[in-house]
């Protein structure tokens, strides 16, 4: 089993610095798969490393994106594509990628878990036919003679490639196919908190080892150190966050206040208020212009919770590694983290733990620091659940 090498580094530390500065050191003949959440970045990896780098395109008989990277690696190129894409890796590039001697950089952590479009109704009729058993949670597919273009096509192969998982008799959960990652010869994944990641939880479901390591610069160069999180100097970027705590923050003093269910359940007169006071904050104690404003919620609460002056500076909670918005100075996070309860469930029923609290930080971290705190300068930040401002304190002093 390929041993997985974590880069476990603060942001801004140097990570994709460090990866384009070994992948140009690297000899001629290794090969990579570089993985980034976006466009931009696939980019300056094309333009930043010192190989040609190819991006997967439309431009072949299928008119297909997933046709070209299959091209791309049968030819041995250096490839640069986005999560999006991998996500949707199947049985033919698996065999492609065996023995190809690929190295995979995983910039971000991707999704690899996602509750499957089956119903419990098709996993009745299936095993009702004998053609399907449930075994540990896992979907075992039995029957040897089926039609590829039959109805439970879909789930057939989910089920042959061994990632589809029937949790407590009603949730279906597709996970990525961890073959995939053993067909490459070394795997980098580079991110920060990697413990609270789901991604790390989705490697200890399949008993894949990684070691952990960090980005130091020093001397003009990027070097990996061992990974010690005391030496993160987490004070001082904590420093650089005017976390508010005034009275606008007196309706998120529960712990659940502002969790994806309080958001989706709230009523008009508290969706009013949130309104009114991520409003008030913009223009009464911040006191930023427009273009120097960013503020998030859920997807469900957005169109709920927007308002005059600031509806257009919106960036989904779950952002990470783009540079887009590094000129925002006023900040407001209108959400409390929670694992999602059918993945909780689904990992802690397979005997792997969750961080709630570290995943919860490592979230807001990640999307404050598309702000311009990432070019060293402080922000202010509106973050109305106790929770979170507890659980960034308790970052920022090392507690978790």
């Amino acid at each position: 089993m390929v041993q997985i090498k974590v880069i476990d580094s603060i942001m801004g530390s140097g990570k994709t610095s460090w990866a384009i500065q070994h992948m140009s050191e690297a000899h001629p003949f290794k090969k990579f798969i570089y993985i980034t959440p976006y466009l931009d970045e696939v980019q300056r990896i094309r333009e930043k490393t010192d190989r040609t780098f190819f991006e997967p395109n439309n431009n072949n008989k299928d008119g297909s994106k997933m046709r070209s990277l299959k091209e791309l690696i049968a030819d041995g190129k250096d490839i640069v594509s986005t999560h999006s894409l991998f996500q949707t890796a199947d049985d033919e590039l698996l065999e492609l990628l065996t023995d190809s001697g690929y190295t995979l950089i995983l910039d971000e952590v991707m999704d690899v878990i996602d509750k499957a479009n089956v119903t419990q109704r098709d996993i009745r009729d299936l095993q009702g036919v004998g053609h399907i058993q449930i075994e540990n949670n896992r979907v075992i597919w039995l029957c040897d003679d089926y039609d590829t273009n039959a109805r439970y096509s879909d789930i057939m192969k989910l089920a042959l490639a061994g990632n589809l998982f029937y949790h407590r008799g009603k949730f279906l959960i597709w996970a990525f196919p961890p073959h995939i990652f053993n067909a490459f010869n070394e795997v980098i994944v580079m991110t920060y908190l990697f413990d609270a990641q789901i991604q790390r939880y989705y490697f200890d479901l399949y008993k894949f080892e990684y070691a952990y390591n960090a980005v130091k610069f020093d001397g003009g160069k990027y070097n990996l150190v061992q990974y010690d999180k005391k030496l993160e100097n987490r004070q001082q970027l904590f420093e650089l966050i005017n976390v508010y705590n005034g009275k606008l923050n007196s309706i998120g003093d529960r712990d659940n206040a502002f969790s994806s269910s309080y958001l989706r359940n709230m009523g008009v007169d508290t969706e009013e208020t949130i309104r009114k006071n991520i409003y008030n904050y913009f223009r009464n104690v911040s006191k930023a212009k427009g273009k120097e404003l960013l503020w998030t919620t859920v997807k469900d609460a957005k169109s709920g919770l927007s308002g005059k002056g600031y509806a257009r500076s919106f960036l989904q909670c779950n952002a990470r590694a783009t540079n887009e918005y590094q000129d925002r100075k006023s900040l407001a996070y209108v959400f409390n983290r929670y694992m999602n309860p059918i993945e909780r469930a689904f990992f802690e029923d397979n005997g792997v733990s969750v961080n709630q609290d570290l995943l919860a930080v490592s979230d807001l971290l990640q999307w404050v620091y598309r702000s311009r705190i990432r070019n060293g300068q402080p922000v202010d930040l509106y973050l109305p659940s106790s929770r979170m401002r507890r659980v960034l304190e308790q970052w920022a002093n090392n507690e978790i």
